[in-house]
């Protein structure tokens, strides 16, 4: 039902919606430490676009006009919308520490991670899960990344 191409096209619209909205918090906030941050996180998130653009790219993907395939990812694509998982929901007035964003932001990694994990029970194509698998080994070394950004922070934000 879903293609490795819709897999891909997936995860460029999560990171797309991750990247925008650390791009929107950059205007709200002052504090050195939290726009360097957000900028990182935003830059991570456009890297992931570019790697998961490569991919599709590079990927033998198969272009197959069927109607189930076209219901499958228009399925995807009205779930998923403009969700951004967890920062979604998140209060950033209620955030006083870079420690506390860098754990929500490991949290959006990881909710990104279950997220496509969760695909993989819809997927029965060996090429289209190996794909996803590339995609969540890169989300779990992006969770790597925070956590070591996290252990050199504690400060507050303003």
């Amino acid at each position: 039902m879903f293609s490795a191409g819709d897999i891909i096209d997936l995860a460029i619209r999560i990171e797309r919606n991750g990247e925008n909205l650390c791009r929107d918090m950059l205007k709200r906030v002052v504090d050195p430490s939290l726009v360097s941050l957000l900028e990182w996180m935003a830059d991570q998130e456009a890297r992931h676009i570019r790697w998961f653009d490569d991919l599709k790219h590079t990927a033998r993907i198969a272009q197959q006009n069927s109607q189930l395939e076209m219901m499958g990812k228009a399925l995807l694509y009205d779930v998923l919308g403009d969700q951004s998982f967890s920062l979604g929901d998140a209060d950033f007035s209620k955030i006083h520490r870079v420690k506390d964003l860098l754990s929500l932001l490991i949290e959006f990694e990881n909710d990104t991670v279950l997220f496509y994990e969760m695909l993989r029970s819809a997927i029965e194509d060996n090429e289209t899960l190996s794909y996803l698998d590339k995609i969540i080994a890169e989300e779990n070394q992006h969770v790597l990344q925070i956590q070591n950004y996290l252990s050199t922070k504690d400060g507050a934000v303003n």
